[in-house]
């Protein structure tokens, strides 16, 4: 009878990928796997979109104002996960990015199901939802550790896109900058979708 294999160990992305400009991070964890250990179940999800919030001048960004009590976590180290609440039921899950100090993050906006997951993973509150991702447990959350990490992957056969950033009008000319990005195609994308340009870091 043939012995089995040793389960692999994860390949989790390292701090030297998070320390980069934002939109590059955006870009690049686009195809990796967010997984999160909730208790003794493993949940994993291909990420497919997300959005880049670029420092203290980005007036969609949580950091516009300073070091809020909200949005200091994005003025500290990369790889820590930033999780905040919306509508007072939502969660929505961001990494930090960046050096130390340049407050920036990005937005996992949606991910293909893979492993454990409780919901749709379309929208960022819903991924939270499926991967049982709350503030209270994971904000501040170390993505080296073992609780909550992105695992890394191949890079994408889909053609990624760039676009405008969601619900965040009231950013004015920000509103435009297309730092939202995704994968062509995949049917796990939130809507609506981006306009079809290639993704880039600037």
């Amino acid at each position: 009878m043939a012995q089995a294999l040793p389960a692999r160990a994860p390949r989790k992305l390292p701090r030297e990928f998070y320390a980069r400009d934002t939109r590059t991070v955006a870009r690049e964890l686009l195809g990796k796997i967010l997984v999160h250990r909730d208790g003794g179940d493993r949940r994993a999800a291909r990420i497919v979109e997300t959005e880049a919030y670029h420092g203290p001048d980005d007036r969609a960004s949580h950091a516009r104002a300073g070091p809020t009590p909200r949005a200091a976590i994005m003025f500290g180290p990369p790889a820590v996960a930033y999780v905040y609440l919306i509508y007072g039921t939502s969660h929505c899950m961001n990494v930090v990015t960046g050096p130390e100090g340049f407050p920036s993050a990005v937005l996992v906006r949606a991910a293909e199901p893979l492993e454990g997951c409780l919901h749709s993973t379309r929208g960022p509150g819903n991924l939270c939802r499926a991967l049982a991702i709350r503030r209270e447990h994971d904000n501040g959350r170390d993505l080296l550790g073992d609780d909550l990490f992105v695992e890394d992957a191949p890079p994408p056969a889909e053609r990624i896109v760039a676009g405008p950033r969601v619900n965040v009008q009231s950013a004015g000319e920000w509103a435009e900058r297309p730092w939202r990005f995704a994968l062509a195609g995949n049917p796990w994308v939130s809507r609506p979708t981006p306009s079809g340009r290639r993704g880039r870091a600037g």
